[in-house]
């Protein structure tokens, strides 16, 4: 389409290829458009899936799930911001939550740890999921001592009280693609209702780990 005939002349070979030149340059703006709108889509299946799983999408759109053997997964809770919700106005509410949120997804690509989802003011996230890697733990510990600091921080910049509770196991899921509107990758197993009763039953404040995870990180943290 970036190809053009020479046009010259005032004749009937002249004018015909001054059409064939015209039409091209319609094709290849389209095409632009199309590889830009292509694009755009690409950027927004990517930040909503897995990098890795959106390629195996777009090569075979059938269903994926996989079975992982070793993984860490995280949940933490903002405590107390349901009740800030009812006195605060709904914007600042989102703003605040969403400002914080932010910052754990950046604290995620820094530690290679996958985000989830969130789930009104919690936030879930795996390390060794989709991609398996055999220091899930200690990801899942730096993410989790990451995600308490940041809230300290947090609290310091915009004045405000929230506190953390953070819960965390170690062990196999299945992880998977469901839905065809909305796509979302989710995982599943006693691995995620543990780490979810872990942080539940927790100390605002601090770290809860199950009997698993402590064995693997006792002897590199506190």
């Amino acid at each position: 389409h970036t190809q053009r005939v020479e046009a010259m002349g005032d004749d009937e070979i002249g004018h015909l290829g001054q059409r064939i030149n015209a039409m091209l340059g319609s094709l290849e703006d389209l095409t632009q458009r199309v590889m830009a709108e292509r694009a755009k889509s690409d950027r927004l299946l990517r930040n909503m899936l897995p990098e890795s799983v959106c390629d195996r999408l777009k090569d075979n759109p059938a269903v994926i799930a996989d079975k992982f053997d070793q993984t860490t997964v995280i949940f933490a809770d903002i405590a107390g911001f349901t009740a800030l919700s009812a006195r605060v106005p709904a914007d600042e509410v989102v703003r605040l939550l969403n400002e914080l949120f932010s910052r754990f997804d950046a604290l995620a690509d820094e530690f290679g740890v996958e985000k989830i989802k969130t789930i009104g003011d919690a936030y879930m996230a795996a390390a060794g999921v989709p991609e398996p890697r055999g220091d899930h733990a200690q990801v899942g510990a730096e993410m989790a001592l990451a995600m308490v600091d940041c809230v300290r921080r947090f609290n310091r910049e915009q004045g405000q009280a929230f506190a953390i509770r953070v819960g965390m196991h170690s062990g196999p899921l299945v992880g998977g693609v469901i839905g065809v509107r909305k796509f979302l990758y989710d995982i599943w197993g006693d691995t995620v209702n543990l780490a979810s009763r872990m942080e539940s039953t927790g100390v605002v404040g601090e770290i809860q780990v199950t009997d698993e995870t402590y064995r693997r990180l006792r002897h590199q943290y506190h």
